[in-house]
């Protein structure tokens, strides 16, 4: 796998209104290479797409074809992610006082040493404190 994939920047390539040209460029990569997630992903990007239908920015069936596009990608969760939240994972949420949420994508591209793609500006910001590459703006 390419790139670690997290969820912002997952929403940035559904939203229209949020797709910008690095965007469409890391999905290309996504297409061509793969991408990682931890576990807790596919919970957020459900959320997400859930909340947009409850507002009225999306319909359940942009959803539901979303969520298809996205099961049609090489997009292959880390299974280690929950063995790490109470030890290393943690350790990085208070270090750069992220959210645990971010700080699982944060580990997973430290632990893999690849690349982080983000549009969360604190996650960006602890990724380039800890010298992780960044992708997706």
């Amino acid at each position: 796998m390419s790139l670690v994939l997290d969820c912002s920047a997952t929403l940035a390539w559904i939203f229209p209104d949020e797709t910008t040209k690095p965007i469409q460029t890391l999905f290309e990569q996504v297409v061509e290479q793969g991408a990682l997630v931890p576990n807790l992903w596919r919970i957020e990007v459900a959320n997400s797409l859930t909340m947009a239908v409850r507002s009225g920015r999306f319909t359940e069936e942009e959803r539901t074809s979303s969520l298809k596009d996205l099961a049609d990608l090489e997009i292959a969760q880390d299974e280690e992610t929950w063995s790490r939240v109470w030890n290393d994972t943690l350790s990085l949420a208070d270090l750069y006082r992220l959210t645990v949420y971010d700080a699982t994508y944060l580990e997973l591209a430290l632990r893999l040493s690849i690349p982080l793609a983000t549009l969360d500006a604190d996650l960006r910001k602890a990724a380039r404190s800890a010298r992780v590459t960044l992708l997706g703006k």
